[in-house]
């Protein structure tokens, strides 16, 4: 899975890029299918710097969520468990059992 950090309006030190980036990626484990996701702090208000994650999968919509926080990691662990939750519901859709039984339905036929 690909992983792209940028800043907005701000630079990130590394200890906070490798933080991101680990966090990033422990998502698979939701969903198996992900290629790809786009992280994005932006410093516009350094009191509360918000937090954008983009994750991309194989044959579905993208997954996306943002937050601010009182810190970088604390709006990104808030942005990762919302996408933690959009992934899993994903999931349960896609591996629903109990769509695919069949309806017994009894047919009578007067004659």
């Amino acid at each position: 899975m690909r992983i792209s950090i940028s800043a907005k309006q701000g630079q990130l030190s590394d200890s906070v890029q490798n933080t991101i980036r680990t966090k990033v990626e422990k998502l698979p484990r939701f969903f198996d299918r992900m290629t790809g996701a786009v992280v994005l702090v932006d410093f516009a208000d350094t009191d509360q710097p918000k937090v954008e994650l983009k994750v991309t999968a194989e044959e579905t919509n993208d997954f996306f969520a943002s937050d601010t926080g009182s810190n970088v990691i604390a709006a990104l662990d808030s942005v990762v468990q919302k996408v933690e939750r959009q992934l899993r519901k994903h999931k349960e859709k896609l591996t629903d059992h109990r769509g695919g039984r069949p309806q017994h339905n009894e047919t009578t036929t007067d004659e």
